[in-house]
């Protein structure tokens, strides 16, 4: 599968992203319904990048560079017929690519029913911090991931 990752450049981008997040777990657990997501990837303090296939969104990476923790991937989805073809990988690897230029740190929050995705992010070197019990929904947990490349206080932003 052809894919390019960039910048959601309209509404459309915006509206497939949050299509795929409502139709997909952990976000169907988590009660998260369209309008929801579509707020979500739509926020004015996060970045969105998505996946294209063509025409189409086969997956995106949502990034906040704000906050007590920048270098925060807020979500990461990837369409169903897209699962298991390295496209999540890329998605984290572009990700990672966009903090690095202002933060060694790059955290992730996984849901604690979700073993694929934390496998992954293991696999791609994240480190478990800690759990944030009942963060979203009451049963199930939050996960907290960081992957760094030093510590703050010695980082130097990229170009």
């Amino acid at each position: 599968m052809s894919v390019i990752i960039e910048a959601a450049r309209s509404d459309a981008d915006y509206a497939a992203s949050a299509r795929l997040m409502a139709e997909s777990e952990p976000w169907i657990t988590l009660r998260r319904p369209y309008e929801r997501c579509l707020a979500a990837v739509s926020d004015t303090g996060r970045e969105l990048y998505v996946a294209r296939a063509g025409d189409l969104v086969a997956g995106f990476v949502l990034v906040t560079m704000k906050g007590q923790f920048p270098g925060y991937i807020a979500s990461i989805c990837v369409a169903p017929d897209a699962r298991g073809t390295g496209l999540g990988t890329r998605l984290v690897a572009y990700a990672e690519a966009r903090i690095h230029r202002e933060s060694p740190n790059v955290f992730i929050c996984v849901s604690s029913f979700n073993d694929g995705a934390r496998r992954l992010y293991e696999r791609l070197g994240f480190q478990f911090v800690g759990t944030l019990k009942d963060y979203i929904v009451e049963g199930h947990d939050e996960l907290l991931y960081r992957k760094t490349v030093g510590p703050l206080s010695t980082f130097t932003p990229g170009p």
